[in-house]
């Protein structure tokens, strides 16, 4: 973080009070240095393009999905439905054209691009692939989910702005789902339910994460502080539609939004410590990787051998518009990490101890 403060400041292209600003989040944060940002916003000046933007969605993507059909040893021919999700960053051709002809799918491959939905779509996704799994039987989805930050890299004075910078980091997640009984043997889990819920028609809501331009006409998303109140208000929705589905759960993935998200979580639900830990764990040493921030804490959960057969996991997210999204699995099998997790290289080290606040800047 001391880095990207530097980075920051050698820039030149921010005041000194906005400087400072951003620094006092970061050391409240949670986050740890080992977060991730592109290249292309630490160099000097910040590289925002749209050719910064493309090698960051490619670096991402192409790694996970790649990984994912290697370890599934799968030809990328056998995909039949392929859903991609990046909230800011549409390019044409699309993200799902660009995983086509990256992996040279099928030309009759149902494909999808969801943009602008913010950190709930990745399980938007699911529960798309799964609507597009009960009528195409037999079919296997690939769903990958990221978001760019070169694109939304604020170089303004808006405090509601500049939060982004603090709170995001580079990230992806490829996962894949199957309507096929012939796959069964080889899945973890069954999904179990989906729940939807968006409070777009309220204004206060619609306007809480929203992308503009400041009093300069520099282009951000802000984030302004209704979005508390308003995640709590959606998240009550959401539960409630939820609750008599499901009495209890075993694990909780909750999108890693920030400190305060997770902390609203752990109040509103009444969880554990332990309850909490793979999302703050996750937000600690990844950061808001958005959309693909619950694949990340069902990563760590699995990597410290902690879901078993017949147990609940619960993931849970919240996004512009505003949105909240649940979904529940089942595992139907003993779960052991994968070789590529991320996590097994250092998860003996976790869970670790985070401070409410940490010192980067220079005495």
């Amino acid at each position: 973080m001391s880095t990207l403060l530097e980075t920051i400041y050698l820039a030149n292209q921010i005041d000194q009070e906005s400087i400072d600003f951003q620094a006092r989040i970061l050391e409240r944060s949670w986050l740890s240095n080992q977060t991730s940002i592109p290249p292309s916003l630490t160099e000097i000046p910040l590289k925002k393009s749209l050719t910064s933007v493309q090698t960051e969605t490619m670096t991402t993507i192409f790694t996970s999905v790649d990984d994912l059909l290697k370890k599934n040893k799968l030809s990328p021919r056998s995909i039949d439905i392929l859903i991609t999700n990046c909230s800011l960053h549409a390019p044409t051709p699309s993200l799902s054209a660009m995983v086509i002809n990256k992996f040279h799918m099928r030309s009759n491959i149902k494909s999808f691009n969801l943009s602008g939905m913010g950190c709930a779509a990745g399980i938007l996704s699911v529960s798309l692939a799964n609507d597009l799994l009960k009528v195409h039987r037999g079919s296997l989805a690939l769903i990958v989910s990221t978001e760019a930050l070169n694109t939304h890299w604020y170089i303004g004075k808006d405090r509601s702005m500049l939060l982004t910078n603090c709170l995001f980091r580079m990230g992806a997640a490829a996962v894949l789902m199957s309507s096929n009984d012939q796959d069964r043997g080889n899945a973890k889990y069954e999904l179990l339910h989906v729940v939807r819920t968006n409070k777009a028609k309220d204004d206060r809501a619609y306007r809480c994460i929203y992308q503009d331009t400041d009093s300069e006409l520099k282009q951000g998303v802000s984030i302004t502080k209704d979005v508390i109140t308003v995640a709590g208000d959606v998240l009550k929705m959401n539960l409630t539609t939820l609750g008599p589905l499901v009495k209890a759960f075993e694990h909780f993935c909750i999108h890693t939004g920030g400190r305060a998200v997770i902390q609203a979580m752990e109040m509103n639900l009444n969880l554990t410590e332990e309850d909490i830990e793979p999302s703050k764990m996750t937000l600690h040493r990844f950061g808001n990787t958005s959309s693909s921030s619950v694949w990340y804490a069902l990563s760590y959960l699995e990597a410290k051998r902690r879901v078993k057969r017949g147990d609940k996991v619960l993931q849970i997210a919240f996004g512009s518009g505003f949105k909240c999204n649940s979904a529940v699995w089942r595992c139907i099998r003993e779960v052991e990490p994968d070789t590529d997790n991320k996590w097994l290289d250092f998860i003996e080290s976790y869970p670790v101890d985070v401070p409410d606040s940490i010192s980067i800047r220079p005495c």
